[in-house]
């Protein structure tokens, strides 16, 4: 008897974040959504790397480095700047004709088509930088307070910032498979903002919010991972369905 399919589910860390933030995600998560974090370079277990700076670089690489493991069903999903990374990374699969995800989850991050991404193309000073997390309601004041921490912290941001700055919309089709979003209701990311992914769904989307600032996936946890089990569960029943179809008709 063959082991039951399993969607892999590509997780891009939002800012300042390496593949670690979603650690927690495989215990809570079912054996068949396979929790796939992707670490991207300067960070983790790439430290030795160099940071990126290019969006659409880094996603060409990215793509690069999964393209062999795209032989099963697969989601992208990513929060924050990881979101709109998740959207240059589908459209870098797309132009090496490799097989598309079944869905793409944008969490916490505006609609790309108008964003503005200015703010972020300028390089920040340390102070900015600690202000912004502030802002963001993540990382708690003893962090921000740990002089250590943030000489660590601090140029991986500031370089995130930067790959943020560097994106640019351009003239995009519409993407073949369904945009699930997520917000937070008290976050700075407005409702509009994340409608604004409407404009490149071409076959399906969902707008899901939770209690909680910019990181409710990680205040509101569980009921972020219900929500996307939920979709998770139907795109791969439709996934099953479509193969058996065409072993039958084969």
């Amino acid at each position: 008897m063959s082991a039951p399919t399993r969607l892999r589910l590509f997780c891009l860390p939002y800012s300042g974040a390496s593949a670690m933030v979603y650690a927690r995600w495989r215990r809570s998560l079912p054996d068949w959504l396979h929790v796939c974090p992707l670490e991207l370079p300067g960070r983790g277990m790439r430290m030795d790397e160099p940071l990126q700076r290019d969006i659409k670089a880094l996603a060409a690489q990215l793509a690069e480095e999964i393209s062999h493991d795209l032989r099963g069903p697969y989601a992208v999903f990513g929060h924050s700047l990881g979101g709109l990374l998740a959207f240059e990374l589908v459209h870098a699969l797309a132009a090496r004709n490799l097989p598309a995800p079944l869905a793409l989850f944008a969490s916490g991050t505006a609609g790309p088509a108008r964003r503005d991404v200015s703010e972020y193309a300028i390089e920040k000073t340390d102070a900015q930088l600690i202000d912004r997390l502030r802002e963001l309601q993540g990382t708690a004041e003893e962090a921000l307070a740990n002089p250590e921490l943030m000489q660590l912290m601090l140029p991986i941001l500031r370089a995130d910032f930067l790959l943020c700055g560097s994106f640019t919309y351009g003239r995009r089709a519409p993407l073949g498979m369904p945009i699930h979003v997520f917000g937070g209701k008290q976050d700075s990311v407005r409702a509009d903002q994340l409608l604004d992914w409407q404009l490149d769904a071409a076959s399906g989307f969902s707008l899901d919010l939770f209690d909680g600032h910019h990181f409710f996936l990680v205040q509101h946890e569980s009921a972020v991972l219900r929500c996307l089990r939920r979709y998770a569960e139907e795109h791969l029943a439709r996934w099953r369905n479509g193969a058996a179809r065409q072993r039958v008709a084969g």
